[in-house]
C-alpha cells in the first residue's frame, strides 16, 4: 500500500531529533510525503501514518482516531517491560540482546496490537551516544520495514505476562563509593554527561563524573599490557 502522506513526530529536545530528519529524508527520497514534526498538535488529519518516536506530551485518544496508523517504537518483549526506560533497564540487567518492539499507539501507553519484534544487539562497551545510535538505526529500519511489507502484516493483541520499569531520574545515576568501577561499568554505560552525568556524594560534597571512549585506544601501538 502507497500511503500519501507520513509524519515523524518527536520532541524537539530529544536526543532523536537528528534521527527523525534523518528518516525524514529517507522517506522523501523513498518517493513518499514525509514530514518532521516536534508538536503531535500541528499534525493535520491528513496524513494516514504517524511515527511516534521519543515524544514526551500526552497525546489525546481523538489525535490517534485521526490517523489510519499512529505506530510507536518500545525497546522490551511487550507486555514484559513496559514504562519508561526500558533500553537502560535491560542494560543494567547485563543483556546485551535487547528486544524491541514496533506496535500502534492506543489510549493506555504500550498496550496497542503489535506489528513486528526485532532486537537491538550490543557488544557490552558502548557508552550512551553508541547505545542511542544503535537505537535509532534499528528504530528507522522497522519502520521502513512497517512501510514495506505492510500488506503481509498482521496485528497481534498483546497477551501473557505484563511487567513495568519505572521512570529514571538523575538520582538514578548515582555511584555506590563502596563499589568498584568494573561492578558499576553498565551505570556507566548509560549515564548522559549533559543531561543525566554519573555522580557520588561524599563529605557532604556532590562530585560529577563524566566518561568519555578513548576511541584509539586498541590501536595504540604505544599500549602495552
Amino acid at each position: 500500500m502507497n500511503f500519501k502522506k507520513i509524519a515523524v513526530l518527536t520532541s524537539e529536545k530529544s536526543w532523536f531529533v537528528p534521527y527523525a530528519q534523518k528518516f525524514v529524508n529517507n522517506l522523501n527520497e523513498s518517493n513518499y510525503n514525509a514530514n518532521l514534526f516536534l508538536n503531535h498538535e500541528e499534525i493535520s488529519n491528513d496524513f494516514e501514518i504517524v511515527f511516534i518516536l521519543s515524544y514526551f506530551k500526552v497525546i489525546e485518544n481523538d489525535f490517534l482516531r485521526q490517523h489510519k496508523h499512529n505506530i510507536v517504537i518500545h525497546e522490551s518483549d511487550l507486555p514484559i517491560g513496559r514504562g519508561w526506560a526500558p533500553l537502560f533497564w535491560q542494560i543494567l540487567e547485563k543483556k546485551n540482546k535487547i528486544p524491541i518492539t514496533l506496535f500502534e499507539a492506543s489510549e493506555k501507553a504500550d498496550e496497542g496490537n503489535i506489528y513486528i519484534k526485532d532486537y537491538i544487539i550490543l557488544e557490552g562497551h558502548e557508552l550512551n551516544e553508541e547505545i542511542r545510535k544503535k537505537q535509532a538505526e534499528k528504530t528507522i529500519e522497522m519502520c521502513l520495514d512497517f512501510l514495506n511489507i505492510y500488506n503481509n502484516l498482521m496485528p497481534i493483541k498483546q497477551s501473557g505476562i505484563t511487567s513495568y520499569y519505572k521512570k529514571r531520574t538523575p538520582k538514578d545515576s548515582e555511584l555506590d563509593i563502596n563499589k568498584s568501577i568494573k561492578e558499576q561499568f553498565d551505570l556507566l554505560r548509560i549515564v548522559d554527561n549533559e543531561e543525566y552525568p554519573a555522580f557520588f556524594e561524599y563529605n557532604g560534597y556532590k562530585y560529577i563524573v563524566e566518561i568519555f571512549k578513548e576511541r584509539s585506544y586498541k590501536n595504540n601501538d604505544n599500549f602495552k599490557k
